[in-house]
């Protein structure tokens, strides 16, 4: 499973307050504590309506003071995402593009000859397509210009877009077809999604992300914009990986639980 730690994020409260009074000591131990505990990726999202890149690149230093985990740029402007990757000392990720605007004419032409990676959301200029059908129909249109670029599907990470399960008529069923009808057609290519986003405005939020990342691994997500600092949501993506035969003979099972990533040991 590919972990896009998520706690470097500008709409977290707590984040907000030490972007705002320049908090570098918090920064770098949330960076740290994340790229710790596994993290793939550490995500940066600056969250502020001034001076974006500004505080995109004050972010990225100090995460790249505190650990070597590549960073995954994030912000909903493309040409803000294009202005901080300058700033990473390695190949991260995109995140992110989509069918909106010319967001994939931006970015795109830019990671098509580097190492670089993608988020591309399913939205187009009509926002969030009602239908499993029509996120598709935005899949095959993002993977035609992806094409054009000569971007590889496994240097893309396809997000589905995870809504409320609270505000969901069919719970989590379309989202589940999506993922699964991907998988089937583009078998190397990466699947991602804000995993927390299901739980909003539900109590016991961090058993509904559980129980959400379980199944969208089993249909075929392979990628998680999600908390690595949550103990029972990383315990439950390495017993997972082990039930659908991706982790050989449990060895990253064994070797999280004797490094106690479960929190199941007494101390």
């Amino acid at each position: 499973m590919i972990i896009i730690g998520e706690k470097l994020n500008g709409s977290i409260p707590s984040c907000a307050k030490a972007i705002a009074e320049r908090d570098e000591a918090y920064i770098k131990d949330i960076a740290k504590r994340q790229a710790d505990v596994g993290a793939t990726y550490i995500d940066v999202c600056a969250s502020v309506k001034d001076n974006e890149v500004e505080v995109l690149k004050w972010m990225i230093e100090l995460v790249q003071e505190a650990c070597d985990t590549p960073i995954c740029v994030d912000s909903p402007d493309a040409r803000a995402c294009v202005e901080a990757m300058k700033y990473c000392k390695k190949p991260g990720v995109i995140n992110s593009v989509s069918g909106e605007g010319d967001k994939m004419d931006v970015v795109f032409p830019v990671i098509a000859d580097t190492k670089w990676e993608v988020v591309a959301l399913l939205s187009d200029d009509n926002g969030i397509p009602a239908t499993a059908a029509r996120r598709l129909e935005v899949f095959h249109k993002i993977m035609e210009k992806a094409k054009e670029y000569n971007i590889a599907p496994n240097r893309i990470h396809i997000d589905p877009l995870v809504e409320m399960l609270c505000t969901s008529e069919d719970g989590i069923a379309l989202v589940i077809e999506v993922i699964s009808k991907i998988r089937e057609e583009y078998p190397t290519i990466h699947i991602t999604g804000a995993i927390s986003n299901i739980s909003f405005n539900l109590p016991a939020r961090k058993i509904l992300n559980q129980c959400f990342c379980c199944l969208a691994m089993n249909a075929g997500l392979d990628s998680g914009v999600l908390d690595p600092l949550d103990r029972g949501l990383m315990g439950m993506i390495y017993a997972t990986e082990a039930m659908l035969g991706l982790d050989d003979f449990c060895m990253e099972y064994i070797s999280a639980y004797r490094d106690d990533i479960f929190g199941t040991q007494k101390k």
